[in-house]
């Protein structure tokens, strides 16, 4: 008899450990932090298609995202979208020449330096200002922000879909931990 209760007792431990352990988890994936799968080249050379990589949920339920964030979002058309940063609000936007402006003052973005370098012909970045995504917006109104892919050719961005909500981000990244020869924190 002392057996039997034994072996209940020992049972009953391991379904309480397990139901912790799942908790735990579900508590660290829904509030902390989420796997994402880069799907496609928008974020060439940068991120790869297939790579996998670890959300940070928490970041922007404190703070607001900075310029150059890698962040994953909820898009328009019900996908999440994975981009960077590239204005903030109450910033003017444009590029010329290939060249990023900021409120007017050119912008280095370090990032594309490798991209660049492959192109042979035009540029990776076609001109373009806020006014010609919305005539409405001259800056980022507050709560928003401005995203682009890195393959600025083959990303469909706020070039096409318009300025960003806050409130649509899940969080940033910035850690590749799939394929295993490729673990890494991407800038």
């Amino acid at each position: 008899m002392e057996k039997v209760e034994k072996e209940k007792n020992e049972l009953w431990e391991w379904i309480k450990a397990l139901l912790i352990a799942f908790a735990i988890a579900a508590f660290i994936r829904y509030f902390l932090f989420t796997p994402i799968v880069v799907d496609g080249d928008s974020m060439m050379p940068t991120l790869e298609d297939g790579d996998r990589m670890i959300v940070n949920k928490i970041g922007y339920k404190i703070g607001n995202p900075d310029r150059f964030d890698i962040v994953v979002f909820h898009a328009p058309e019900g996908k999440d979208y994975i981009k960077r940063v590239i204005g903030v609000p109450g910033d003017h936007v444009e590029y010329i020449d290939d060249q990023l402006y900021i409120n007017g003052e050119p912008i280095d973005e370090p990032y594309l330096n490798q991209y660049k370098a492959e192109i042979t012909e035009g540029n990776l970045t076609g001109d373009f200002t806020l006014q010609d995504i919305d005539p409405n917006l001259d800056v980022i109104p507050e709560g928003y922000v401005f995203v682009m892919g890195d393959n600025r050719r083959f990303s469909k961005d706020s070039r096409h879909i318009g300025i960003v909500s806050i409130d649509e981000m899940i969080g940033n990244t910035n850690l590749i931990f799939w394929p295993i020869s490729d673990i890494k924190i991407v800038k």
